[in-house]
């Protein structure tokens, strides 16, 4: 497999009446060909913001890409024209996004908008584009698909919106799908469906895709790497199985200490992380998360860390951290450092 999308050193502003808003902090990875990217962190971390810029679909003014490169297929989105950047979206690289009540146009028929992608980008006639947009209702799991091209946005529930969304969103068989939070909205039983929907297609087509996601437990079921974010920077990067047993950065130690597990010996406390997130309106002056770890060190709070390979781990994990986490935990407990 090549590397289909390359981020390099991206960095993200907002120019706001309250001041600048540090949104990305030069975010740096690689995506190979039909691979599973989960991106995990809690909000403000630069998860989203990070996705909508590269695809330059964050509003200018007040957003602003302040440098960097994404490289997709080997060509610089951020360098593309508009009309470039076009043929781009919808066509090689999809989105989904979070609520589709938002996202679904309320005064147009499903028909209507999955078509309109179709024809412009497929270049595909009225009866072509019908046939394909049935074809795409029945591929995820919509009954009667082809009467109901007909119906409006406000005639289906949630998860079938939903449903409509990753449709539209391989409609014209994208090399990579970016899913933005997309079952946050739903109840867990329908976000159970619609995972393993997403996990069946993505088997069938072989495409790539980046799952931006909260929960931890979506992303060990679905994807091969994850990025753990914090304050506008990648904290720890690598295979899922890697940063879960070999945990390198206390942000990702502290997120899967929060979890409860059914496979626990004996019962474990939930341990909580104190604090607050950063005011990214404050350029960091060292590591963002160390006022809220107690395995800080004094250089921690002076020197922003570089994302670095882990030196006794997996060859693709990369932590961001002045602390030997490892150790650090053998001295003092998490549990014992951390109120429940």
């Amino acid at each position: 497999m090549g590397v289909l999308l390359e981020v390099k050193d991206l960095v993200v502003r907002f120019y706001t009446q309250d001041g600048t808003v540090y949104a990305v902090n030069n975010v740096s990875y690689t995506l190979d060909e039909g691979e599973t990217l989960g991106i995990v962190g809690e909000s403000g971390s630069g998860k989203s913001v990070h996705a909508l810029a590269m695809l330059r679909l964050i509003p200018m003014p007040p957003g602003k890409i302040e440098g960097g490169q994404v490289l997709f297929q080997g060509q610089d989105l951020l360098k593309m024209s508009d009309e470039e950047i076009r043929h781009v979206r919808g066509g090689k690289i999809a989105m989904v996004f979070q609520d589709p009540m938002t996202s679904l146009n309320p005064v147009l028929t499903i028909g209507r908008q999955i078509t309109e992608a179709l024809k412009l980008h497929l270049g595909m006639n009225d009866s072509q584009a019908s046939n394909r947009a049935a074809e795409l209702l029945d591929l995820v799991g919509i009954p009667d698909a082809r009467r109901r091209l007909g119906d409006y946005p406000h005639q289906f529930s949630g998860g079938m919106r939903q449903r409509v969304m990753i449709a539209m969103g391989l409609s014209c068989n994208p090399q990579l799908l970016i899913a933005d939070e997309p079952t946050t909205a739903l109840d867990v039983t329908i976000q159970a469906q619609i995972i393993e929907l997403v996990k069946k297609l993505k088997a069938e087509l072989g495409m790539a895709m980046i799952w931006i996601t909260h929960d931890l437990g979506v992303v060990a079921g679905l994807a091969d790497t994850i990025n753990v974010m914090y304050g506008g920077r990648i904290v720890e990067r690598g295979p899922v199985r890697a940063v879960f047993k070999d945990t390198r950065n206390a942000y990702t130690l502290g997120l899967l200490k929060s979890l409860p597990r059914l496979d626990a010996k004996h019962q474990e406390r939930l341990v909580q992380i104190p604090g607050t997130p950063p005011d990214m309106h404050v350029e960091p002056k060292g590591d963002p998360f160390a006022p809220r770890n107690p395995y800080a060190t004094a250089r921690c709070w002076e020197e922003v860390p570089p994302l670095r390979r882990v030196e006794d781990g997996d060859s693709n994990h990369y932590v961001a951290a002045w602390y030997d986490l490892r150790q650090a935990v053998r001295e003092k407990p998490y549990e014992e450092v951390m109120p429940g």
